[in-house]
Formats: C-alpha cells, sequence, structure tokens
C-alpha cells in the first residue's frame, strides 16, 4: 500500500527540519514544520528546557530570503527586545553583587543623569519604563545609535516626558543605553563586554550585544515584514512630521524614528548594526541560547555550574511592579524588574508566575517556574508586533505534552 498524504507530509517536514525532540514533542516539531513549509516563516528555531533539561531542540528552513542558505543548527539572528531581558539580567547580577542599589538614584553612578530635573529618579525606574525617557525630543542625526556617547549624552539632558514614576511607557530603543550607561559606569566596560565576560562566555551562553565581525557569517538575514493593518497603523502614525507634533504625540514618534533609522529594515543587515552596541533591540543570538539562559531563571538560578542570578533576585524581579494602559503602546503592558510579565492578551503558557520578553516580529523567551519550563524562539520574517498565533500554537503545544 502507497504512503498517505499524512505520512508524505511527515517525511517531508523531517527533512525540513532538524535537531533534537523528545518523542512526546513530536507535534511540536510537525507544528514548526508546518509554519516553515506553508510560509508563516523562512527561516526558525525553537528550544524549550524542562526542569533543566533539553526536550526540544528544533531548527530549520532558510537564513535568508532568496532562501538560499539553510537555517543551521548554529544559526544567529537579532532578537530585537528578547535582549532587553538579557540586559535586565546584567544589571541584576550587579545588584546581587553589591555594586548596583535599585532604590539609589540614577545619577549616583551617572552624573550627568541630573541634569533637566533628573537627580532623584531611582535606578529602578529604568527596569520598570518609569523613568519617563522613551524618546529624545531633539533631532539626532543619522547612525547616532552606534555612538554611544552621543546617546547617552542626549538622554541625560532630556527632560521626563511625564512624571516618572507615576504611569509607564515602553522604552523601545532607549532603555538599553540607559542601563548600558549604569553598567559601563559601574564595571569601566560596555554592557556587551560586560555580558560576554561575566556570563554568556563562562555559561556559553550564544548570545552577543555588539557581534564579532567573525560571526557575521552566522548570521540570518531579518525579512521586512509584510503589509498588515497593524503595521499598517504604526507606519501612519510615524510618517507624521516630527516639527507638527508636540507632547506625547513627539514622544510616540521619536521612540521608534529618533535617531534615524534605528532598529530600522534598512539598517538591521549591515555589519555596522550587528557590530554596534544597542541593547534594547540588537542582541544577536538563537532560540537554543534563549533557552538555555531562561533553563536557569525557571529552575535554581545556575547554568553549568555558573549563578545566572540567585532564586531570591529572580523571584524579585519577576514580581509585578507595573500594570495598566502604556503611554508608548497606548495598550495594556505587565512588568516586573526588566521582564515583561504573562497576560491575558499575550500569554507567556498557563503559569500566571510566567515571564520574558518578546522581540519584534516573534522572537520570545520566557520561564515558567512553576511548570519549570524554559522556551526560546527565533525566527527572521518580521511581522507587526509580538506574539502570533503558530508561536502561541508552539507553547500550547509544549503544555498539553507535559
Amino acid at each position: 500500500m502507497g504512503a498517505t498524504v499524512t505520512e508524505l507530509g511527515r517525511r517531508a517536514d523531517a527533512e525540513t527540519v532538524h535537531g533534537h525532540c523528545a518523542p512526546r514533542f513530536e507535534r511540536v516539531r510537525d507544528a514548526l514544520a508546518d509554519a516553515i513549509a506553508t510560509g508563516a516563516e523562512v527561516g526558525a528555531a525553537l528550544a524549550v528546557h524542562v526542569d533543566g533539561n533539553a526536550v526540544i531542540d528544533l531548527w530549520g528552513g532558510h537564513a535568508d530570503g532568496a532562501r538560499t542558505r539553510p537555517w543551521e543548527r548554529d544559526t544567529l539572528v537579532n532578537l530585537y527586545s528578547v535582549g532587553k531581558a538579557v540586559t535586565a539580567v546584567c544589571a541584576l547580577r550587579l545588584v546581587e553583587a553589591g555594586r548596583l542599589d535599585l532604590d539609589a538614584p540614577v545619577a549616583r553612578y551617572w552624573p550627568e543623569f541630573a541634569q533637566a530635573g533628573k537627580a532623584e529618579i531611582p535606578v529602578r525606574y529604568v527596569l520598570t519604563h518609569q523613568v519617563a525617557l522613551p524618546a529624545i525630543a531633539r533631532p539626532l542625526p543619522s547612525g547616532a545609535w552606534r555612538q554611544w556617547d552621543v546617546m547617552t549624552a542626549a538622554l541625560a539632558a532630556q527632560p521626563p516626558w511625564w512624571e516618572p514614576g507615576v504611569g509607564h511607557g515602553y522604552h523601545v530603543n532607549m532603555q538599553g543605553f540607559l542601563l548600558g550607561e549604569i553598567v559601563r559606569r559601574i564595571t569601566g566596560t560596555t554592557l556587551g563586554t560586560y555580558l560576554r565576560e561575566s556570563l554568556a562566555g563562562p555559561a556559553g551562553i550564544d548570545f552577543f550585544i555588539g557581534l564579532p565581525a567573525e560571526l557575521d557569517a552566522r548570521c540570518a538575514e531579518l525579512i521586512p515584514p509584510p503589509a498588515s493593518p497593524e503595521g499598517d497603523a504604526l507606519r501612519r502614525q510615524l510618517g507624521a512630521d516630527p516639527a507638527s507634533l508636540s507632547g506625547l504625540a513627539l514622544m510616540r514618534v521619536n521612540a521608534y524614528r529618533n535617531p534615524p533609522e534605528v532598529s530600522g529594515t534598512g539598517v538591521v543587515n549591515t555589519r555596522a548594526w550587528r557590530a554596534a552596541e544597542v541593547p534594547s533591540t540588537n542582541g544577536h543570538g538563537n532560540a537554543r541560547a534563549v533557552a538555555r539562559l531562561y533553563s536557569a531563571l525557571a529552575t535554581d538560578g545556575r547554568l553549568d555550574g555558573v549563578r545566572v542570578l540567585s532564586p531570591e533576585t529572580i523571584a524579585r524581579a519577576t514580581a509585578e511592579q507595573i500594570h495598566g494602559e502604556d503611554l508608548v503602546l497606548q495598550r495594556p503592558t505587565r512588568f516586573g524588574l526588566g521582564f515583561q510579565l504573562t497576560m491575558a492578551e499575550r500569554p507567556l503558557g498557563p503559569s500566571p508566575r510566567a515571564f520574558g520578553h518578546f522581540g519584534a516580529g516573534g522572537s520570545l523567551g520566557f520561564a515558567d517556574p512553576d511548570a519549570r519550563v524554559a522556551f526560546g524562539y527565533a525566527m527572521n520574517q518580521g511581522r507587526a508586533g509580538w506574539q502570533h498565533k503558530h508561536v502561541r500554537h508552539l507553547i500550547d503545544l509544549v503544555y498539553a505534552a507535559l
């Protein structure tokens, strides 16, 4: 008897997706293969740990829009805001070491930050998106995102857009510069260097803020998002002439557009972008690296003998700090100290204690301390928004197999 259509499809799926998958998670493999085969994804990788053990490590599709380069086991990709949580972990490690006090003024570590009435703003407001500096009002030159001193000087001089600590707004591009400068003032090194030397290198986490040139060949190409109602609405908002705007309307445009091209599709595949340190949005890694980091956070805080964070710090960082209407995104968001917390609108599995961070287009890392699950997802097809239905489906299938 000949093979059925379903059997033939599964054979094709097996050729599309590579790697390891524990038998009980075969439906997850099939769903990832289907996302690639149908074009929902061009290339993607998924990694899941349960109780500290890797149960899924899959990848497939292509690393470029022309579909000439296969997505390999060690392919890296720009994970956008997934890096915000990695940046937060760096800051929280300094808290644990007694070198950073979340309730101390930012200006204790960065004296120039005291300008424009900001002398008493505490460090914790940077982590909770309450520092009120999601944008810079003064127009910055193109390429300023790769000039660290230009960006941090502009932030130091910028008055808050609202009263710090009252309300919150997602710091799309600026949170990483703010936290990164605090880390630099304390350690004497850039955030990317601190990450590599203190955590990523010792723990074997394949994640970079400031990608070395020799790793360019491993990078997937980011593919611009197709037209969508959500994307079209954002483009209309950002297409306004900044000279015609003021107040929060100007803030929302400049959060994405000042400096020009920051995190934009025209620069994200360039060597200049990959080499720069834009910690909020240009961390490069893969699903395996993200899942390994969150595996430590979902269990005892340790990874291959390296303490990432203590259980006490993890609990403190993942307790709700702020929840409500976001002044930048104009929809509800919920944060701990640097982590996004699960919400009904954007669930991170069934646990009310799950935490992590989305990246633009659908990349994601999260930890569930109840089920001791860690999840990492990476892809190169751009899309408007954070969570997408096929990624949510993958999450649902993982939990169905536990």
